[in-house]
């Protein structure tokens, strides 16, 4: 099993003080720093923007994982692709996800497939040999601090089992807690985000640590 890589969701931060939040992720020892980027229609809430991503980047050296839930992200995945590292796009908001994965790939950042709870992952299947990792939502889309779906666990194991020998990671968003990464982590995820249990924390930097400990403990139960 890959190492753990701990994902806080800037979504929960404290928007008039991203800056902070991201010295506090690095601080905290987090591998990558979570944007969802959300349209108002493909979810209901509206949050950032290309400005805002590409500030992002600029504010830290930490890794950016970009979660586009935008409709027909075909039309303004360019705009994202500045010098970030990882970019998912969600199955059911394009009718050109081939497209869309192969232009992450060229931008040189891992290209990435969403899908909801309630979305098959049998729709991956035409594009697996493009998949660099797989977001699977745990919760449905549009606001943090939602409880975690436990049908999570089966679809990543099921996940696991149609790779077979590839190493495709697979990252868990949503509704991650102390109460559940082991788990997560036992069921065979690589990458997990944690928005409410990083900066809901009176320790946010703490709570990354204690996240990846807990983690780790799931990566070695029997």
């Amino acid at each position: 099993m890959t190492a753990v890589r701990i994902a806080p969701s800037i979504l929960a931060a404290d928007f008039a003080r991203l800056a902070d939040a991201l010295a506090v992720a690095r601080e905290g020892g987090a591998d990558l720093v979570h944007v969802d980027v959300m349209d108002g229609r493909f979810v209901p809430n509206l949050t950032f923007g290309p400005a805002m991503v590409e500030a992002l980047r600029k504010s830290t050296d930490l890794p950016l994982d970009i979660h586009l839930m935008i409709e027909r992200p075909e039309e303004t995945l360019d705009r994202y692709l500045c010098d970030v590292q990882l970019v998912s796009v969600h199955v059911e908001s394009t009718a050109h996800l081939h497209r869309c994965l192969d232009r992450i790939r060229s931008s040189g950042a891992s290209a990435g497939a969403a899908l909801n709870p309630g979305t098959s992952s049998v729709l991956l299947e035409p594009v697996l040999p493009h998949l660099d990792h797989v977001l699977l939502m745990s919760v449905n889309p549009g606001a943090g601090g939602q409880k975690f779906i436990s049908s999570t666990y089966d679809k990543i194991r099921g996940m696991k089992r149609v790779f077979g020998s590839r190493s495709v990671p697979i990252e868990i968003d949503g509704g991650v807690t102390m109460e559940n990464i082991a788990a997560c982590r036992s069921a065979g995820a690589d990458i997990l985000v944690a928005g409410t249990s990083v900066y809901g924390q009176p320790s946010p930097a703490e709570a990354i640590r204690a996240l990846r400990l807990r983690a780790d403990q799931g990566a070695s139960a029997p």
